[in-house]
C-alpha cells in the first residue's frame, strides 16, 4: 500500500526534475501566506506558469496550501511541494495566464528574458 507521504515525496522529486513549464530566474519581493496566518516577506527566485521558488526561512511543509502575492497582483493559491529550509518550491493551483507571466518577467527578470 502506498502512503500519502510516499506519493508527496515522489511528486516533490518529479516536480523538481520534470516541470510542466520552464522556470525563469527572477528576483521579486513578494508575500507568502499560509492559511490562518499573516503573510511574511519572501523573494521569488524563479517563476513559471505552473509554480515558483522563493527564499523563505519557514517551516511550511510539503502539501501546505499557501497564497503568493506578487507586486500589483492578487494572491495566487499554491501548494508547497518542497522546502529545504531556506527555499520553498510551490505549484500554483491554477496556471498563471501567459500574458501575466510575461508582464511579471519583463519587470523582474534577472536574465533579460522577454518570452
Amino acid at each position: 500500500m502506498t502512503s500519502t507521504t510516499q506519493i508527496v515525496g515522489r511528486y516533490a522529486l518529479a516536480a523538481q526534475e520534470d516541470r510542466c513549464a520552464p522556470r525563469i530566474p527572477v528576483s521579486i519581493p513578494a508575500s507568502l501566506r499560509a492559511p490562518g496566518s499573516h503573510g511574511f516577506p519572501v523573494t521569488v527566485t524563479d517563476l513559471s506558469l505552473g509554480g515558483f521558488a522563493c527564499d523563505a526561512l519557514t517551516s511550511m511543509r510539503a502539501g501546505t496550501l499557501c497564497w503568493l502575492t506578487l507586486p500589483g497582483l492578487h494572491g495566487q493559491q499554491a501548494e508547497v511541494i518542497w522546502n529545504n529550509g531556506t527555499t520553498v518550491g510551490c505549484a500554483f493551483a491554477d496556471l498563471l495566464n501567459p500574458a501575466v507571466l510575461d508582464m511579471i518577467v519583463i519587470r523582474h527578470s534577472r536574465t533579460g528574458f522577454r518570452g
